[in-house]
């Protein structure tokens, strides 16, 4: 097929001329052929940029993308857009670094507007305990290269002026400031990735669920679907909260438990807030949106579930929380929440992975901090599905290390899993 068109400021004045009746669909909607060399299960961030990096730094193009529901409809459409790299350890922040550095010229790349905003993330010191803890991420991520630094409250203040710094129970002494970290539009993220694959010849078939994994000789050979059977060489599992049921499909069980993490905006107000804020002692993130809405996050819930719909007692616990250190929240009223089905493992980080069943390869366990990681996951998982071994981002992340005890602690190391 003939590539797409260029989106520019010329593109625009062209088509206004016109009446806009000339713009080409934005990603093409193929019927599902009997056969390809790769197939990704799941179209969201993660399934798509592995594809796109399928193609673009191997040149698989014989792809196919399916989604049980619609493109983005997951979690890539459900998280509050939060990008950076300041992790504790090494494998985490090489691969979460990777996918900052791919962030700030992805609009350029894909040729469509992800709406990067390098405006900083700061997260907040409020007690003793986790002042110290940031002082040592900040001279690891040194060590790392990754460009962190620990500020003072005056600092703080001047960076955001709605914050109370002199909280009667968690004064804030301090942050963790990484000024190159941000937020991105995260719906027009899947859609450039999906742009940019079927540009390449892929097909993202959506409404297509997968109902079993076919397998000889100890290696995967294809799926059924609801849509017929469908052969492949190889065989991406990137579904997020669902990973545990395709991976029972294919014959092994994972170390993962589902839970929705949940989060709310509030009506739009003039803007007030340019960075975004973590108080990880009180558990809850905010940041404001184009709009102009207070983008909230807080924590995952307590049980396993796969709902997508908000609940009230988060709504209670994180917005109390952030009432003390933004005192201007407490006169706002909600728009809207919702909830993502996030996938947690017990070191909670992720798993990109060969698996027990040849050819068939893993991408989960990416927890609450999955949409900053997009760019790096996709990098590392097409040259592990390209070269059948993992490379330098993804070798620490196998399913091995669980049996081997060599976890990857983020959980207790970071004082939050975001």
């Amino acid at each position: 097929m003939p590539p797409k068109r260029r989106y520019s400021a010329f593109a625009i004045a062209r088509e206004t001329l016109r009446q806009h009746a000339g713009w080409d669909r934005a990603w093409a909607d193929r019927p599902m052929k009997p056969r390809y060399d790769v197939i990704i299960v799941g179209a969201g961030g993660h399934g798509l940029a592995t594809a796109y990096y399928l193609g673009k730094n191997f040149g698989i193009t014989n792809v196919a993308i399916l989604e049980k529901g619609w493109l983005g409809g997951g979690n890539t459409g459900r998280n509050t857009t939060i990008i950076r790299s300041n992790y504790l350890q090494d494998p985490s922040a090489a691969i979460y670094e990777k996918a900052r550095s791919l962030y700030e010229t992805l609009s350029q790349e894909l040729n469509y507007n992800i709406m990067f905003s390098p405006r900083g993330v700061m997260m907040l010191a409020q007690t003793e305990h986790e002042k110290r803890g940031y002082l040592r991420t900040a001279h690891a991520n040194a060590l790392q290269g990754v460009q962190t630094e620990f500020i003072g409250p005056d600092r703080v203040m001047e960076l955001c002026p709605i914050i109370n710094i002199d909280g009667p129970r968690y004064p804030v002494l301090g942050a963790l400031w990484q000024a190159r970290g941000g937020t991105a539009r995260h719906d027009a993220v899947a859609w450039g990735y999906a742009r940019a694959c079927s540009d390449m010849g892929m097909d993202i078939i959506q409404k297509c669920e997968v109902t079993g994994v076919r397998s000889a000789g100890g290696k995967v050979t294809g799926l059924e679907t609801s849509r017929g059977p469908v052969d492949c060489d190889k065989l991406g599992l990137v579904v997020a909260g669902h990973s545990g049921h395709l991976a029972e499909m294919a014959g092994f069980r994972l170390p993962i438990e589902s839970v929705s993490l949940q989060a709310l905006v509030s009506e739009p107000i003039k803007p007030c807030m340019d960075v975004v804020v973590m108080a990880n002692t009180v558990h809850g993130y905010m940041s404001q949106s184009d709009k102009g809405e207070m983008v909230i996050g807080g924590g995952a819930d307590g049980y396993n579930n796969y709902t997508q719909r908000g609940s009230f007692h988060h709504i209670e616990e994180t917005v109390r929380a952030l009432v003390e250190t933004f005192p201007m929240i407490s006169r706002l009223k909600m728009l809207r929440q919702w909830g993502g089905i996030v996938d947690m493992t017990g070191d909670r980080s992720p798993i990109l992975s060969t698996t027990p069943l040849g050819n068939c390869f893993i991408n989960c366990g990416w927890g609450t901090g999955g949409f900053k990681a997009i760019p790096g996951s996709g990098w590392a998982m097409a040259e592990l599905m390209a070269r059948g071994t993992p490379g330098a981002l993804a070798a620490e992340f196998g399913l091995n290390r669980f049996r081997e005890g060599r976890f990857i602690d983020e959980s207790v190391a970071a004082g939050v899993a975001h």
